[in-house]
């Protein structure tokens, strides 16, 4: 008996969080599915849960498997958390890459910098514009957000059609990239919305959204009143506040000066492919000494508290010999990305230090890119869906974000990481898939599970003893035991070291002679001796770490 086809769902990455989005879709009969991915995104790390790690992607394990049944990677717009991965997992997954133009040149770029064939990305028109991938067929749906060209995923399959949102908000006038159009969601829907996948990042915000257009005079008025110099940060993909900053500065009677790699990055890009028009002139750095620090805005990357990204340079010195004084003005034109609190209070302190005047969190001079609870309920209004799954949130957003479906007499389904749902009627939980973490380490991809990472956290709260001994095979112990410690506190004054040496030399010359036959038998009486020594002097066990040389007659 043949086997029924059947419509699954599965996020392995940005739904239960916020960052590293990877959806899958899936059709055809049950094991034997065709698959298209969307969006391929990193998160990042911080010192506490993640040090020494670079970026984070989501665990692609369960599509790496069934890479011969990948028909296409869709990536919905060009931030990191959506196309961040894409140059780094290409190898294992070697689907064709679809995407419009702007994110196109962008990930054209990030698949160069890895030696990744770049003619794999393929550069698809709006809708409607289609592409056919196996069972499915998508299209490009403009929809605005922060970044250029953002756009929803039309997916058509054999059992209706999808509507996957992206990041997305409704602004009837975004300055740069296109406009909300409610008709063209109306026409979309014309055929039936099955599932609507959406952004749930803003759904706890009652208030309706506001318009990037809605800011330009503000800025404009802000920076007309600064003393001295004004730095302005926002994330540098946000191509159109940069515009907006850059041409509040020109009518503030300032130059504009860009430093930060990211930021040159997308400008130039946006340029290259139309999207952006009428950006102010750039004042090279080598300039800016001529021009009195009253005329000067300078846009600058790290409005996330980046330790390496030029705001965060400027606040603790210079930067490309850039300096900031008491009376200048710092303008964070941006939100703070839950868990970046902590590096961006740094800044901020580190500016109050100096006499720099902060303004941040001020919505006078910043705009949400993604849609607020009354634009949600709109969109979900425009496109009538029998079945609404939240994704893009932590878990509270996708919980609250399905009870308003439920209100509005939708069903409303919570599917987080792992969750796969058979969506072929209605919506139904059919597999459980174990997900996880895949971290970029230097130039290494290593799982969460590896144990590296957990290493190097054992080490950092619990210090590390590295410890040698030699062991002659005819007549035991020689030359004594060696022992050094890293990252421990030493109350006897560079006497810690002695104590363990001397209290291993003692247990090893106690030990049985058989005992010292054994590797194992060694590393135990070492380490127990290490514990016992550092929990009486310094209240805490380290990572012990035993070397055995054996010298043999």
């Amino acid at each position: 008996m043949a086997k029924k086809d059947r419509l699954i769902y599965l996020p392995l990455g940005g739904a239960g969080e916020i960052g590293m989005n990877m959806y899958l879709y899936g059709y055809g009969p049950k094991d034997d599915e065709r698959f298209i991915l969307v969006d391929v995104g990193v998160t990042f790390p911080d010192m506490e849960s993640t040090p020494g790690v670079d970026l984070i992607m989501a665990d692609p394990s369960y599509i790496v498997a069934r890479a011969d049944r990948l028909e296409g990677i869709f990536i919905t717009h060009a931030h990191e958390d959506h196309i961040g991965a894409i140059g780094l997992l290409y190898p294992q997954l070697q689907a064709p890459i679809y995407c419009r133009a702007f994110t196109s040149a962008i990930a054209r770029n990030k698949m160069e910098r890895q030696g990744q064939d770049t003619e794999a990305v393929n550069e698809v028109g709006m809708w409607p514009e289609t592409v056919e991938a196996g069972p499915f067929t998508v299209g490009f749906a403009p929809i605005s957000h922060s970044i250029p060209e953002a756009s929803a995923l039309v997916i058509d399959t054999p059992v209706g059609r999808i509507f996957h949102s992206g990041d997305f908000k409704i602004d009837p006038d975004p300055i740069v990239g296109e406009a909300f159009d409610p008709e063209l969601m109306k026409e979309i829907a014309k055929p039936g919305i099955k599932a609507f996948v959406c952004d749930s990042t803003n759904v706890f915000n009652h208030s309706a959204g506001r318009s990037e257009a809605s800011l330009p005079s503000a800025i404009t008025e802000m920076m007309s009143h600064a003393t001295g110099m004004v730095v302005a940060t926002t994330f540098a993909s946000n191509v159109a506040r940069l515009k907006t900053l850059a041409q509040a500065a020109v009518g503030a009677g300032r130059q504009v000066v860009m430093v930060g790699r990211a930021m040159n990055v997308m400008t130039q890009t946006a340029m290259s492919t139309g999207v952006l028009t009428d950006f102010p002139p750039v004042l090279a750095l080598e300039d800016m000494k001529s021009i009195p620090r009253e005329k000067l805005m300078v846009l600058a990357t790290g409005s996330q508290g980046e330790r390496r990204a030029a705001s965060a340079q400027l606040a603790v010195g210079k930067y490309r010999g850039m300096e900031l004084k008491a009376g200048d003005t710092f303008l964070f034109s941006s939100k703070t990305i839950p868990g970046n609190e902590i590096g961006v209070g740094r800044i901020h302190n580190l500016l109050a230090e100096k006499g720099v005047n902060v303004v941040a969190e001020d919505d006078r001079y910043h705009v949400s890119g993604h849609a607020n609870r009354p634009d949600l309920d709109h969109l979900q209004t425009l496109l009538n869906p029998s079945l609404v799954i939240p994704m893009h949130g932590e878990y509270r957003h996708l919980r609250e974000h399905a009870e308003m479906a439920q209100a509005n007499g939708r069903e409303g389904v919570i599917a987080p990481n792992g969750v796969m749902l058979d969506i072929t009627n209605g919506a139904k939980v059919v597999e459980h898939v174990e997900t996880g973490r895949t971290y970029l380490d230097g130039t290494v991809l290593i799982g969460a599970m590896d144990g590296v990472v957990r290493q190097r956290l054992q080490f950092a709260m619990r210090g590390h003893v590295v410890v040698s001994v030699m062991i002659d095979e005819a007549n035991g112990l020689s030359d004594g035991v060696w022992a050094e410690g890293h990252g421990l506190p030493d109350p006897k004054h560079g006497q810690l070291d002695a104590m363990l040496e001397d209290a291993m030399n003692r247990d090893l010359e106690k030990a049985k002679r058989g005992a010292l036959a054994s590797d194992e038998a060694v590393e135990l009486v070492i380490t127990q001796a290490c514990n016992r020594v550092c929990k009486k002097a310094i209240g805490k066990k380290p990572v012990c770490t035993v070397l055995i040389n054996r010298m043999v007659a």
